[in-house]
């Protein structure tokens, strides 16, 4: 390809209605006319995800993986299609391509498929023929020839693949925010939009209930150094977030965000026998059924008995439960229960490596506002805790205020930078 490849997605609250869409249209025929070649990635419409799966859940309580796929890998149908109606109406060769069209095969794990490979042969010809590309995100095609999706969010996954596999300098993520924050502004309003954020930092965030990027899309870009920019798609000229390597000559805050994840649940079996192999009883059913656990914590064993309580996502809890009950009858263990009613508050920061006291400020800070803590976890830059879902608003603003965030840090040196385009 002679020109600049650029690679964007757009969210669902970007395409949620025809005027946006039209929006969209007028950036990209901007863009066009640098003459820049450009694959654009979209997202179903704002809710429409949502509305197909309580339709499914209407008709079963748990309507098989495959089905479900097929869909709601139709909301991306949708948006590609309009987008690319409206680019068409602008005089712009463009077409719009699902994931199979795209070459993109996964996995056949259902609902939550993975990316194997993308055939991009299609993609370059088309491109060579001067066409704008639209792709259907989320959704793919396995070796059976089934469509799959690649779970929430999977659209930015779409987004960075492509942008790897067509050799593109970076990849553009456009929502309805401006960039990284830290901390969800509608929680804390004194929260501040972040320049930088190392591909570290924006892992852990993601997964810890950062809604602005997928764990799989900034894995993804981590594994092969695909810079990543995050824009809000209603501000010209916005800067956004730049996520990147981690610049070594960059004097990192302690403390870079606060997250808040409320789509978290907890089970506790009671009374399990303490022996060898017990564990891999409980955990290899839930593997199977491709459900993951985050935290686990297990009592100190009396009487050759204990208590293991893990949480997992919310929207797991049924499915889990059913498999958890099964379990406990065949280990002999006497209860199981749940509680929906959680949430995981996390302190993140490359920062952390090299400061100390910042576990300490953390329990300080919650037992000053009398917010028990039930279960904790670590890691080299981050600390999660799980409290009662009624607290986390004045926990992660009591947590903000400590650490104080809404201040910027001053750094001993300039980031390395991407040119935004």
């Amino acid at each position: 390809m002679k020109n600049s490849l650029i690679v964007q997605k757009y969210g669902g609250t970007s395409v949620g209605t025809l005027d946006r869409i039209e929006h969209v249209a007028d950036r990209i025929s901007k863009i066009r006319k640098t003459g820049a070649d450009i694959v654009v990635v979209v997202s179903a419409m704002a809710g429409e995800t949502d509305k197909l799966l309580k339709m499914a859940r209407s008709l079963a309580k748990n309507p098989a993986r495959r089905e479900v796929d097929l869909l709601l890998s139709s909301g991306e149908r949708i948006s590609a299609a309009l987008l690319t109606i409206a680019l068409q109406a602008r005089g712009i060769p463009a077409l719009s391509l699902t994931g199979r069209q795209i070459g993109l095969e996964t996995d056949s794990t259902h609902t939550r498929a993975r990316i194997k490979s993308i055939d991009c042969r299609r993609a370059r010809k088309m491109l060579n023929e001067n066409h704008v590309i639209v792709v259907a995100g989320f959704q793919g095609i396995n070796p059976e020839g089934d469509v799959t999706t690649l779970g929430r969010g999977g659209s930015d996954t779409s987004a960075v693949a492509l942008a790897v596999a067509l050799g593109a300098k970076q990849c553009e993520i456009y929502t309805d925010v401006d960039g990284v924050y830290t901390s969800d502004p509608r929680m804390v309003p004194q929260a501040r939009r972040l320049d930088v954020v190392s591909y570290d930092e924006m892992l852990e965030m993601a997964s810890l209930g950062a809604k602005v990027l997928q764990i799989r899309c900034v894995e993804f870009a981590h594994k092969y150094k695909m810079p990543l920019i995050v824009k809000s798609s209603f501000k010209e000229g916005d800067k956004g977030t730049l996520i990147c390597e981690e610049d070594p000559n960059m004097e990192q805050p302690v403390v870079s965000g606060i997250m808040c994840d409320k789509n978290q649940a907890k089970i506790t079996l009671k009374e399990v026998p303490d022996q060898p192999g017990i564990a891999a009883n409980i955990f290899e059913p839930l593997a199977a059924a491709s459900i993951s656990v985050d935290m686990i914590i297990q009592n100190v064993s009396e009487q050759g008995h204990t208590d293991m309580s893990f949480t997992l996502a919310r929207e797991e809890l049924d499915e889990a439960m059913v498999i958890m009950n099964k379990v406990a009858k065949k280990i002999h263990a006497t209860h199981v229960s749940a509680d929906a009613k959680i949430a995981k508050i996390s302190i993140v920061g490359a920062g952390m490596r090299s400061h100390s006291g910042v576990a300490a400020e953390i329990f300080k800070t919650l037992s000053a506002n009398k917010i028990n803590i039930l279960m904790i976890s670590t890691s080299e830059i981050k600390v999660s805790c799980i409290i009662e879902q009624k607290n986390s608003k004045l926990a992660v603003n009591a947590l903000h205020d400590a650490f104080k965030m809404a201040d910027k840090p001053v750094k001993k040196k300039t980031a390395r930078k991407v040119k935004a385009v």
